[in-house]
């Protein structure tokens, strides 16, 4: 009886975690594509000598996560002529990423600024996906749900990571660039297959009634006050978390280590952070777990400015460990909260302002923040980010507490 006790346990288990499938999958390819593209460039360029400053211009890649909502109204606007219509834009953004990452597949010896292009556009499909899934979240899964959506995503987007960066760039000098793009695609394609059998039909509704406000004037007030919020707290959390692996190089710790920490440690930390907060952030409130988070990480700033003045590279690598855990431990109730502030008529075009406005005002910072690093100084520097990352967060949590319940979802 006990093993049968067990075996339901285990099936129940399962079937709770059916639903979250299609997004861990799609969040898996997105993190493989945005970790092979932009992840493990900065780390062998500044081993092989590339000065601060122009490492911070490969950020670049990153671009149209930072620039969605410029084209996220026709997602909202739009039904494409095949399948639902989140579902229909998330299988054409996909396809798309996948046919320019074949064609990238055949471009090793092309100029570097045929790749880079190449590169952005890719990730532009893949940032078109995000947030096509992301209105999906907000329309068909109820609010109560949607911190596991969530743990999901963040878990996915690790678990992506560890392939794109820590397995692909890892045996790169193995396997070659062809083979190397050629499984990133195959992985994009084959992720894409779990949410064409979504009931976007049936669930639509199910995340609840949309934010009333008073009228346009009134919602756009109120998604730029949060914007600004985002904003700054992604620039601050850019700012001290970023460049800790360019300090532990220019402290002289060996890039494979380097590599290994980026490329496995901070996804895995991230993987396991992910399945604990979204139930942390259910149990004791976004509020509180965005305080402990930002604490761990203020604190793993100190560490890193103690460790670069005395030269503890020891000290360096716990620092920078210390800053995966909690800044892991942010990311669930943070995306939860850009879930609920996008409730609205209009999810994707508020999901795209949301992160991607937030995220494109913090690109500047992200683009000079190593060359800062090289005018101040590493110990300057990250004692330079502790009070505006302490600010960024208080302003956060702020904003987080002032947020309305979020009404009943209506039955489907």
């Amino acid at each position: 009886m006990g093993a049968l006790a067990f075996a339901d346990r285990i099936g129940a288990g399962l079937a709770a975690l059916r639903p979250l499938a299609p997004f861990f999958c799609l969040y898996v390819s997105f993190g493989a594509t945005l970790g092979f593209l932009s992840g493990g460039a900065p780390l062998i360029l500044r081993a092989r000598g590339l000065e601060l400053a122009e490492i911070g211009l490969l950020q670049l890649i990153n671009l149209p996560v930072g620039l969605t909502f410029l084209w996220a109204a026709a997602l909202d606007r739009v039904r494409l002529p095949f399948l639902a219509h989140r579902v229909g834009w998330i299988a054409a953004a996909q396809a798309t990423t996948v046919a320019l990452l074949l064609v990238l597949s055949l471009g090793e010896h092309w100029p570097l600024p045929a790749l880079l292009a190449l590169a952005i556009v890719a990730c532009a499909g893949s940032a078109t996906m995000d947030i096509a899934l992301e209105a999906l979240v907000v329309e068909t899964v109820p609010a109560e749900r949607r911190a596991y959506v969530a743990s999901a995503k963040l878990c996915g987007a690790s678990l992506g990571g560890i392939l794109g960066v820590g397995i692909l760039v890892g045996s790169y000098d193995r396997i070659g660039w062809h083979a190397a793009i050629l499984a990133c695609a195959a992985l994009n394609a084959a992720a894409l297959v779990p949410i064409l059998a979504y009931p976007e039909w049936r669930l639509h509704g199910a995340g609840g009634a949309p934010e009333r406000w008073s009228g346009s004037l009134a919602r756009l007030r109120a998604l730029v006050s949060r914007i600004l919020v985002l904003g700054a707290y992604f620039a601050a959390a850019y700012l001290i978390s970023g460049p800790n692996t360019l300090a532990l190089l220019d402290l002289g710790v060996p890039l494979p280590q380097v590599g290994f920490l980026t490329g496995t440690v901070l996804p895995g930390v991230n993987l396991c952070m992910a399945l604990v907060a979204g139930g942390l952030a259910a149990r004791f409130g976004t509020v509180g777990l965005i305080t402990v988070g930002g604490l761990g990480v203020l604190a793993s700033g100190g560490l890193m400015a103690a460790a670069c003045a005395a030269g503890a590279v020891g000290l360096a690598v716990a620092a920078t460990v210390l800053n995966f855990v909690c800044g892991g431990l942010l990311g669930v109730p943070v995306f939860n909260m850009i879930y609920r502030w996008a409730q609205g008529p209009r999810p994707a075009t508020d999901y795209a302002l949301l992160f991607g406005a937030a995220f494109f005002a913090a690109m500047p910072l992200r683009v000079a923040s190593p060359a800062l690093a090289g005018w101040l100084g590493w110990p300057g520097y990250f004692a330079a980010a502790l009070p505006v990352y302490a600010a960024a967060v208080v302003a956060l949590a702020a904003m987080v507490a002032r947020t309305r319940p979020v009404a009943a979802a209506p039955a489907p």
